[in-house]
């Protein structure tokens, strides 16, 4: 019996058979077609995130931005994800409060002057050379430039965060200004007395200010007093114990602190403010006189419309070996404890990235911030870059003028982040008039004694 179907005859059974047999092949064939588009259109693996709370806005900012997106786009395993929190202070605070709750990110920005509670933070933090050494990661601070890496290590020499935006104070001045003061373009100021004559010349030719200068505390106690081999504090300023006691109100000190004010009350010397505040009122051509941080140097460059010469710090040279060399600011990246171990080894991955001697040669250069490597330091000499900008390489020669000694390695307090604003306070009266420098001084180093004792007790 023949019967029909699609216009087509068929046996009964055996099409059935056939039937069977097309659709199985047709069906193979689409379940196959939908496998391979499924396999060309699902997404790789999604990367590991790692969450790195930073303090830099505007220019240093966008450079740290790039950093990461560098990283990431060099790998495919790990994505750094930077979020701003602020100030230093604000965003160890905020690591602080969302350590509590378990929100904590793995990479934390901290500034060079909380090493000494980030070390008392005990199960907090997750050592770097632990981590380097747990993940199998190449790693060896000897390459590490040594002026910079004793601010961050143990007794033992074991880093304990990784060093990222070190930088060290150094004088700018505005060339165009120079001109019209009838000074010199081409020579900075060498001298405490040389800036005081330059300001005062800037001051007549019709200057608002003749110079000014950022982070007051940092600039004219914590560096003025390594760049004069005088101590911060006892106790090799920190590093041999928590028992330190300040020593800022030496007669040295009194004299610079005497004088600044002394400039004061003629403009010759300004006060602008705490941190940063001074920076626009060089940038604008308000001061002809600056001095702050070698990173400033991106801001300034992209803002001045005037050519921008450098100097070493000034020195008073009747104090015996001075000038002998700065310390660093800025920040390292600390690791904290409590999170998930994949991140953890992104974070080996992206530190290891960050000491590449053309990653670091390239940030160095683009921001001020100090080499932190000998290769990449030897590197951006090589490649020219001192030669095509003079004066670029002075953070470096200033760091290492002469080798450090127990006044000039750096310091390590505790609650020195809380002692600075006591230092800026002090300052502002001597600056406003309303205490002597002597009085002001006293007062910062009764004020400062008290908060180091506190800490000291607590952390036995």
């Amino acid at each position: 019996m023949r019967t029909r179907s699609g216009g087509a005859e068929t046996r009964r059974n055996g099409g059935r058979i056939v039937r069977k047999l097309a659709f199985g092949r047709i069906a193979a064939a689409v379940i196959g077609a939908a496998a391979c588009f499924a396999a060309a259109i699902a997404p790789a693996a999604a990367a590991t995130d790692i969450a790195w709370w930073h303090a830099m806005s505007g220019e240093l900012g966008r450079q740290l931005e790039k950093l990461a997106a560098d990283f990431n786009a060099s790998q495919p395993d790990y994505r750094i994800v930077p979020a701003y929190k602020g100030n230093y202070n604000q965003t160890v605070m905020a690591a602080i409060f969302a350590f509590r709750s378990r929100g904590q990110p793995a990479i934390v920005q901290v500034n060079e002057i909380a090493t000494a509670t980030m070390m008392a933070a005990k199960g907090a933090t997750y050592p770097v050379f632990e981590l380097m050494r747990d993940e199998a990661v190449p790693f060896s601070p000897q390459a590490y430039l040594p002026a910079i890496t004793g601010y961050y290590t143990d007794v033992d020499g074991n880093m304990l965060s990784f060093p990222f935006n070190a930088s060290t104070p150094i004088l700018y001045y505005n060339k165009t200004m120079f001109k019209a003061a009838g000074l010199d373009p081409d020579v900075a100021p060498r001298t405490w007395q040389d800036v005081g004559t330059a300001a005062a010349r800037l001051r007549n030719a019709g200057a608002a200010c003749g110079f000014t200068t950022a982070w007051p505390s940092w600039v004219h106690v914590e560096n003025f007093s390594a760049y004069h081999n005088l101590p911060i504090a006892t106790r090799a300023n920190g590093f041999g114990g928590l028992d330190a006691g300040l020593t800022i109100n030496n007669p040295v000190m009194v004299r610079h602190i005497a004088q600044l004010a002394e400039w004061q009350k003629t403009r010759v010397f300004d006060y602008s403010g705490r941190g940063t505040a001074a920076e626009p009122r060089f940038q604008k051509g308000e001061c002809g006189i600056f001095i702050g941080s070698s990173a400033t140097r991106a801001d300034i460059l992209a803002n001045a419309r005037f050519e921008v010469g450098y100097g070493l710090l000034p020195y008073w040279p009747d104090v015996p070996g001075a000038p002998q060399n700065s310390i660093i600011g800025g920040a390292t990246l600390w690791v904290l404890h409590g999170r998930p171990n994949e991140e953890y080894k992104g974070v080996a991955r992206f530190f290891a990235y960050l000491s590449k001697p053309e990653v670091q040669a390239a940030w160095h250069q683009n921001t001020g911030y100090l080499p932190i490597t000998q290769a990449a330091f030897d590197l951006t000499r090589a490649q020219g870059f001192y030669d095509r900008h003079p004066g670029t390489a002075i953070s470096i020669e200033q760091m290492t003028l002469k080798p450090p000694t127990e006044n000039s390695k750096g310091l390590r307090l505790g609650s020195f982040v809380l002692i600075r604003e006591v230092i800026d306070e002090e300052l502002e009266h001597a600056f406003s008039g309303k205490k002597s420098a002597r009085e002001a001084l006293d007062s910062a180093v009764a004020r400062g004694n008290r908060l180091l004792r506190q800490f000291e007790r607590a952390n036995p």
